[in-house]
C-alpha cells in the first residue's frame, strides 16, 4: 500500500541482512564456525551455499535451513556458542556497521520513530546485531528450547520470512492493541523476498535493492536507497 496516513505512532522497520549490512550473518556465522573448527568444512560450504543460492531465489525451506544452521550450536551448546559469538561480533559484525546504517537508525529515532528489526535471520544470530545497533524491537526466527534451554533444531512459532514477516508484525502490532491502521510504517529492505510486507508499509523502501526489487521500485515509484 502506498496511501499516506495520518497515524500519530510512527514505526521503522528494517531488514537486515544486505539492509543495514552489507553481509549475510547467517552466512557469516556458518563461515566463522568453520574456522572455529565445528564443521566439516567443505560439506558445510557446499549446503550452505546451496541454502544461499535457495533465499536469493525465494525456495528456501527455511525449516530445513534453521536445522542445518544451528547444528553447530546444537552440538557445542549455548555456553560455549555464547562465547563464540561475542567473538563473531567483535572479529566480523562490528566491523562492517557502516556509519551511514548509524545515520539512518538515528534519523528515525530522533523522529521518534519506534525501530524494529524484521528479519528471517535466526535469534540466535541476531540478537547481538540488533543490541549493537541499539535496537530493543527484533523480529527474528525463534528457535524452540529444551527443558535445558537449549535449541532444538526446530522454529517456535511463525517464522518471520517472506509472507510470514507480515504475520509476525502482525502479531507484534496486536500485542499492542494496534492495528497496521493504527501505524505510519517505513519499511527498509534490499529483497524481493520481502514483498508482502513491502506492499503492507506506508512507505516501502528498497535498499541496497537486488536487480528484481531495484527494477520493481522503479515501476511503482518506491524510494530507492543505496546505503553502502
Amino acid at each position: 500500500m502506498t496511501a499516506q496516513v495520518k497515524a500519530s505512532r510512527r514505526l521503522a522497520l528494517f531488514d537486515l541482512d544486505h539492509t543495514l549490512i552489507p553481509i549475510d550473518s547467517d552466512y557469516e556465522w556458518g563461515e566463522f564456525t568453520i574456522a572455529l573448527g565445528w564443521c566439516d568444512a567443505t560439506e558445510f560450504k557446499r549446503r550452505n551455499a546451496e541454502f544461499f543460492d535457495q533465499y536469493r531465489a525465494g525456495t528456501l525451506d527455511i525449516h530445513d535451513y534453521v536445522r542445518f544452521a544451528t547444528q553447530a550450536i546444537r552440538e557445542q551448546g549455548s555456553i560455549k556458542s555464547i562465547a563464540a559469538h561475542d567473538q563473531f561480533m567483535d572479529e566480523v559484525v562490528n566491523k562492517v556497521i557502516t556509519e551511514q546504517a548509524r545515520a539512518l537508525l538515528e534519523t528515525h529515532r530522533a523522529a521518534g520513530d519506534e525501530l524494529v528489526i524484521v528479519t528471517a535471520t535466526n535469534e540466535f544470530v541476531t540478537r547481538p546485531i540488533a543490541q549493537a545497533f541499539g535496537v530493543q524491537e527484533l523480529i527474528a526466527v525463534e528457535l524452540e528450547r529444551d527443558a535445558r534451554g537449549e535449541l532444538t533444531g526446530e522454529i517456535r512459532g511463525t517464522p518471520s520470512a517472506r509472507e510470514g514477516k507480515v504475520t509476525r508484525m502482525e502479531q507484534w502490532l496486536a500485542a499492542r492493541n494496534w492495528r497496521w491502521e493504527d501505524v505510519e510504517t517505513t519499511f527498509y529492505t534490499d529483497s524481493m523476498n520481502d514483498l508482502a510486507l513491502l506492499e503492507k508499509a506506508t512507505w516501502p523502501v528498497a535498499t541496497n535493492p537486488d536487480p528484481r526489487l531495484r527494477a520493481l521500485a522503479t515501476e511503482r515509484g518506491w524510494r530507492i536507497l543505496d546505503l553502502f
